[in-house]
């Protein structure tokens, strides 16, 4: 609830991700990576990690005339990290040429978490 008195939806709760008793929402963390040039297309999920319980996965797709490299991944992560809070930045970064979609164009997450 806001100082209004409004809810605001941030995610579903399957789509959260906890990360060292953190609760993250996938959609602020991709919008974070939206507003960098080098983001076409983002989705964030949670990946199961023995130390953290999850940590946040992004799945780029590149605009042109971008490149993956260990340097753009730096960039993005601390792009994040200044955009949100330190803790929710993606610790892995994955580039795809597409994003796997529903006949209707929704991200299918549960086949990226399946990555």
């Amino acid at each position: 609830i806001d100082e209004d008195g409004y809810f605001w939806f941030v995610a579903r709760t399957d789509d959260i991700i906890t990360s060292s008793a953190y609760r993250i929402g996938p959609f602020e963390v991709e919008n974070a990576l939206m507003e960098h040039p080098a983001v076409a297309e983002v989705a964030v999920v949670g990946k199961p990690d023995p130390d953290r319980t999850e940590i946040v996965k992004a799945f780029i797709v590149l605009a042109r005339g971008f490149e993956p490299s260990p340097d753009l991944i730096e960039e993005l992560q601390q792009h994040v990290k200044d955009a949100t809070a330190p803790y929710k930045y993606p610790r892995e970064i994955e580039f795809m040429t597409e994003l796997p979609k529903t006949v209707t164009g929704k991200i299918r997450r549960v086949e990226l978490r399946q990555r």
